[in-house]
């Protein structure tokens, strides 16, 4: 069946790791938009607590398992409007410890699901990282850029190849097989549900600073990030799989609103009032011996702009205060 046949009443919109903090917010814009959804997720970061607030919608299904282990994935495939892959191994700490989980998720899972949505020519948004652009010194990171990877012996430099790898595959399945595919690459989206399980620093900070704990910043706390609210990250992906224009391109999807991270803790203290110090702790202890960090990373977003006619909007005080709760 055609994409433009299955884009009426009663097709699905397939979402994988829809239990995820980024994927649960799409699934519920989705369903707000009175989109069929069915959610592939295995559990293993996200949580069926992301999607309590529309578990019981009766255009919402939920199968627990991996992509590749999915008795239905076939049929849930070929009956599908479109497909948003965000099913991935994330975080710093998950990614230091657990390399081979994590290349094994990005890898494989992703070539299963584009052989089976190949046949059917079903769209697919792929999520990648900026960190595909690995070492690069550049104030502002663009599409076409030239990227630095790091040596195998680091496990961070191995998350990053499985990504980019995802993104080759993915844009050879459009090239051989006419399979209409956008590549995002997400720069630190943050907000609520989002966990400092696996290192994530804005929920680790906020956690620490009610909590009027040291606020823990590794290294220097001179490296620089640019922080995206889910919310605008949801809307410029939504926007991009509904635009032909961007199939068998890559997108950065993030703020340019830039900070280091010894300021972002500052700001959290003082936008919730805690009594937390600020404590720097060198990455041969929060991590290993040798890890590698980048410096900076700001994204260029003027394609973004250009074809989705769109640029996230909250600001960073805004983020902290609705992912904390205060808004």
């Amino acid at each position: 069946m055609s994409t433009a046949a299955k884009s009426g009443r009663g097709a699905s919109i397939l979402v994988t790791g829809g239990a995820g903090f980024i994927g649960s917010h799409l699934v519920e814009r989705l369903l707000q938009e009175g989109k069929s959804v069915v959610v592939i997720d295995d559990l293993s970061t996200g949580s069926l607590d992301n999607l309590r607030a529309v578990a019981a919608h009766p255009a919402l299904r939920v199968i627990q398992s991996k992509v590749s282990t999915c008795a239905d994935l076939s049929r849930i495939v070929a009956d599908a409007e479109s497909i948003y892959h965000l099913a991935a191994g994330v975080g710093v700490e998950l990614i230091v410890n657990s390399p081979i989980r994590v290349l094994q998720t990005n890898l494989h899972e992703t070539e299963v699901l584009l052989k089976a949505a190949a046949p059917h020519r079903v769209p697919v948004l792929l999520t990648s990282t900026s960190e595909v652009y690995g070492k690069s010194q550049k104030p502002g990171f663009s599409e076409d850029d030239d990227l630095l990877i790091g040596p195998p012996h680091q496990a961070r430099w191995g998350y990053a190849c499985s990504k980019l790898m995802d993104e080759f595959l993915a844009l050879a399945y459009a090239k051989e097989h006419s399979l209409p595919v956008v590549i995002i690459r997400l720069f630190n989206t943050v907000g609520p549900r989002q966990t400092g399980r696996y290192g994530m620093v804005l929920p680790r900070f906020i956690a620490s600073a009610r909590a009027n704990e040291p606020l823990k910043v590794y290294g220097d706390g001179q490296q620089t990030r640019c922080f995206c609210f889910v919310d605008d990250a949801v809307e410029a992906l939504v926007r991009l799989q509904s635009r032909p224009g961007a199939y068998g391109q890559v997108f950065n999807v993030g703020s340019t609103e830039e900070i280091s991270i010894r300021a972002l803790a500052e700001l959290v203290i003082n936008i919730l009032g805690s009594s937390s110090p600020v404590e720097l702790v060198p990455y041969n202890q929060a991590y290993a011996p040798g890890f590698d960090d980048m410096m900076r990373r700001k994204p260029v977003i003027e394609k973004l702009a250009r074809v989705a006619d769109f640029r996230p909007l909250i600001s960073l005080k805004e983020i902290i205060l609705r992912t904390s709760g205060s808004a």
